[in-house]
């Protein structure tokens, strides 16, 4: 399942970035959700009460992940997993999941996303994603918060009723299987995964195996749901798009996107391990690439992951904005890479 040549055979500093998820891999360790699973909670009802029980909890939770070795998993009546999960429905019904905070019961209608039910466009063991995690088994969800006018994958994005309907216990055997098969990790992604927290989560529960959770997202997360993700996600694959609010305003249709999607950054990194993919979009380099990769240098630090995309294509809408219709220069990608190795990310992909 798991060879540790990989591990041997990556450069710089990577194997070390992603050491919990290589152990996580090889079952050295219980995943994130695992341990969650495994953590007692007082069972109540009301949103208040849940959400203190869950602070205090998640306070506990770090030294316990760090500390809690396979023969120490409980299997309590009711878990800091199951917290999350209760939690997370509440939201559904007063959804605020993202920060769009649409405030509507999508149990009964859609919001911004315009997500009803979970839909999922794709599942595969996908070969094509950053090298340490491949193969990878990719859950690719219908629909999105986001409304990008250069969306690569906008024939899902865009259309949030297109793909199957999965009840979480086939789709957790489906998980458990693709593990069997060889799968690194199971790797939530869409579209976009987060209107679908309260079915992931509820999937992951009826899950057998161990295997690394990474949550692959364009962090337009809410507070409360990024620190549900906290003791579930083992690894954050994150879209960092924009430099500025103006660009991501005109380009996705999102307000405020700096402040929320910098704060999500902040704690999914000190909850798990991350790869931040930068894709590099034209004319957007002074503007966009270079204000978000030293924002990352100066907040993250240097050490981290950082995969600069060059696989931009001016699909969808983008024929219909000038200044990204064409496709980024040979310049414009090396003007990133050597931005980020003058700062002195060594991690670079």
């Amino acid at each position: 399942m798991f060879s540790r040549d990989i591990v041997g055979g990556l450069s710089g500093n990577l194997g070390m970035a992603l050491q919990d998820y290589f152990k996580i891999a090889s079952n050295e360790k219980p995943s994130r959700m695992r341990v969650s699973k495994s953590l007692p909670a007082e069972y109540c009802m009301e949103l208040d009460t849940l959400w203190s029980e869950h602070e205090k909890l998640r306070a506990e939770y770090h030294s316990k992940y760090i500390e809690t070795s396979w023969n120490e998993l409980l299997k309590p009546e009711f878990s800091y997993l199951d917290l999350k999960i209760m939690i997370a429905y509440k939201i559904l019904e007063n959804c605020f999941l993202c920060e769009k905070n649409c405030k509507i019961d999508r149990r009964f209608e859609t919001g911004f996303c315009r997500v009803s039910k979970p839909a999922i466009a794709s599942e595969f063991l996908h070969m094509a994603e950053e090298k340490p995690l491949v193969p990878s088994h990719t859950i690719f969800f219908s629909g999105c918060n986001f409304q990008c006018v250069y969306c690569q994958n906008w024939d899902i994005s865009q259309q949030p009723d297109q793909g199957m309907v999965i009840e979480p216990m086939k789709l957790a055997n489906i998980i458990d299987l693709r593990r069997r098969q060889g799968s690194m990790n199971v790797n939530f992604v869409g579209g976009e995964p987060t209107p679908n927290i309260p079915y992931i989560m509820r999937v992951m529960k009826n899950s057998m195996e161990n295997i690394p959770v990474v949550w692959n997202s364009n962090l337009y997360l809410s507070e409360n749901a990024i620190k549900l993700l906290d003791g579930f996600a083992d690894v954050y694959i994150t879209d960092f798009k924009y430099g500025n609010n103006r660009c991501a305003e005109d380009l996705s249709g999102i307000s405020n996107y700096s402040e929320v999607v910098r704060r999500n950054h902040r704690i999914a990194y000190e909850s798990g391990e991350m790869i931040i993919r930068h894709l590099v979009i034209p004319n957007h380099v002074e503007c966009c690439s270079k204000p978000l990769i030293k924002w990352i240098s100066d907040n993250l630090g240097s050490e981290v992951i950082l995969n600069i995309m060059s696989q931009y294509r001016p699909l969808y809408k983008a024929p219909e904005h000038p200044e990204i219709s064409e496709l980024p220069t040979m310049d414009e990608i090396q003007e990133v890479i050597s931005y980020a190795e003058a700062l002195g990310f060594v991690n670079i992909i």
